[in-house]
């Protein structure tokens, strides 16, 4: 107990060594835990070699890391992306095993392993992606609601393929395999439909009246699932997702989120650990130019065919730009499919390493890409338009002058909005979630769906007779471009933006920013104005009490 105490202890000093370079660096963790990995791997200092607690670990922080998205992923967002998501799923991966095969045949690779190649090029990192997209708060947007669904109908095509060469290797037929598989599939989801209409919502209440409670229950009820889901011959990620999409439309989602979140991180960096540690190199020199092709293969061509499809469907060309950079990697999927292949013979052992360096060039290329995606947006928009339809499904003309405006309705703009109600004021919103769009319109609320971050859209708003323009978006490059937009078109208007913190504040002032809103200032400067008032006088807090929970009843209602 006490040499896996070390072991575990000395791990976590490598990781926060390695960790502290990298924000020196200002480099992304996740490169950091990969390095990790790969100094504790065999290569090195072989201290991850058959340690079962790492491996473990790794299996809970994907559990906890996949049920927190579902969590975010209701039924109603399912349908809101559900096509373009099989679409773009679908299209990437044809195209991608198409060319890739291409390619690997030019290169002087035999058919089989060809074969392989391209088919684990086409698989993108489900769990990398995730990651990345809940540290970017971008779960909620709509690039990152198609991102996930076009990544979920990945893994679907990657299960059935490993179902399929599994069979080969033992000898079984594949059909029966999918077959029974399919079969266990119905009977679970018939079982947990059931459970989630009876059960679920009573329990979920009972265990909400304490919040240690409701901890303990979210995480055997994510961990329970992903066991059941496994026992059936599922993977255990699909368990967790499902367990998390049953909770979403529950109103303690978020909170459940919130308070898995650092078991999450905590957890999932073990996963890192193992893909840095599977990294081992053999003597692939002669192998340098294919990784470098397929590298670029994959961080360019993957992404050009989602712009392509999504482009041609009537998505605008942020959307498709973001969309197509979190495919930009291959999958461990791709990993786990070669070292079958290997196992049982099929392809040489020297593809694994090959393979293993293009993941190690993919991963760390599209995270660079993907943390930095509003910068290079802005770089090469005006290049993008050929990916482009004249008439969007994702953009509307603003035809209506404005003199108030009111830039994402969502969490503060609520109360913003009701104030420009109140003071009779001639608004409009533009609000980025469609779904929210439909529900201010029936209301008889002026709101245009559309992207603040996309300046041809800013330059459409006609702002020469608007006196206030609000926004709540809190991306720093998002709010320097709309300074830079709004108050070179009218220099009298008032541009009140939001900060993440005091130095962007800083930055956006010297910018020329008339206010910025910074939430964890406004909500002590807040309560310090409530203390003065109302000292210890329990009435008043009653008051104030009384006040807030009606404001936060009819926003849940909304």
């Amino acid at each position: 107990m006490e040499n896996l105490f070390v072991q575990l202890s000395l791990i976590i000093l490598i990781v926060l060594g390695v960790s502290f370079v990298m924000r020196i660096l200002k480099q992304p963790l996740i490169i950091g835990y990969i390095l990790s990995g790969i100094l504790a791997g065999p290569v090195f200092l072989n201290l991850l070699s058959g340690n079962d607690t790492v491996s473990t670990f790794s299996e809970i922080g994907i559990a906890f890391l996949l049920f927190i998205v579902g969590l975010h992923l209701s039924p109603k967002v399912i349908k809101e992306v559900g096509k373009i998501a099989f679409i773009t799923g679908i299209g990437q991966i044809l195209f991608t095993t198409f060319f890739g095969f291409l390619i690997s045949i030019a290169l002087g690779f035999n058919w089989v392993t060809a074969l392989y190649i391209s088919i684990a090029l086409t698989f993108s990192s489900t769990i990398i992606i995730m990651k990345l997209l809940s540290d970017k708060d971008a779960l909620e947007k709509l690039y990152g609601k198609i991102s996930i669904g076009f990544l979920l109908i990945q893994d679907v095509v990657a299960i059935i393929i490993l179902i399929v060469v599994s069979s080969l290797s033992s000898g079984l037929s594949a059909g029966s395999l999918i077959v029974s598989t399919l079969v266990k599939g119905v009977f679970l989801i018939i079982l947990l439909a059931l459970l989630s209409y009876y059960a679920l919502p009573k329990l979920s209440h009972f265990f909400a009246k304490s919040q240690e409670f409701l901890f303990l229950f979210a995480i055997a009820w994510g961990l329970g699932l992903s066991s059941l889901f496994f026992s059936f011959g599922f993977s255990i990620e699909a368990g967790a997702l499902i367990a998390g999409i049953m909770l979403s439309m529950s109103p303690y989602s978020y909170e459940i989120s919130s308070k898995l979140k650092p078991l999450r991180d905590f957890f999932v960096i073990s996963f890192f650990l193992l893909l840095g540690s599977q990294m081992v190199f053999s003597d692939i020199s002669n192998l340098i130019f294919p990784v470098v092709l397929f590298s670029l293969f994959v961080l360019i061509g993957k992404p050009l065919v989602i712009m392509i499809l999504m482009g041609f469907f009537g998505y605008g060309k942020k959307t498709g730009f973001m969309t197509g950079l979190t495919s930009a990697q291959i999958s461990e999927f791709s990993l786990i499919l070669i070292a079958l292949a290997v196992r049982i013979g099929n392809i040489p052992v020297e593809i694994m390493s090959f393979l293993t360096l293009i993941g190690l060039i993919t991963i760390a290329g599209s995270t660079y890409m993907i943390i930095f995606s509003e910068r290079i947006y802005s770089k090469i928009e005006r290049y993008l338009s050929v990916f482009e339809r004249r008439e969007l499904k994702e953009k509307e003309f603003v035809e209506k002058e404005f003199e108030y405006i009111l830039l994402g309705e969502n969490r503060i703009g609520f109360s913003i909005m009701k104030s420009f109600i109140k003071m009779k004021k001639n608004y409009g919103i533009i609000e980025f979630n469609p779904e929210r769009v439909k529900y201010l319109r029936r209301k008889g609320i002026n709101c245009i769906y559309g992207d603040v971050s996309n300046v041809e859209l800013i330059e459409e708003l006609k702002l020469d007779k608007a006196k206030m323009i609000v926004s709540t978006i809190p991306e720093k490059d998002v709010s320097l471009m709309l300074l830079n937009k709004v108050k070179g078109k009218n220099k009298e208007i008032i541009v009140i933006v939001t900060a993440k913190s005091v130095s962007e504040t800083f930055e956006l002032y010297n910018a020329g920013a008339d206010y910025v809103i910074l939430p964890h200032y406004l909500g002590g400067e807040y309560v310090a104005g409530l203390l003065k008032e109302a000292g210890v006088d329990k009435k008043m807090y009653a008051s104030v009490k009384e006040k807030q929970l009606r404001d936060l009843r009819e926003r849940m209602r909304k």
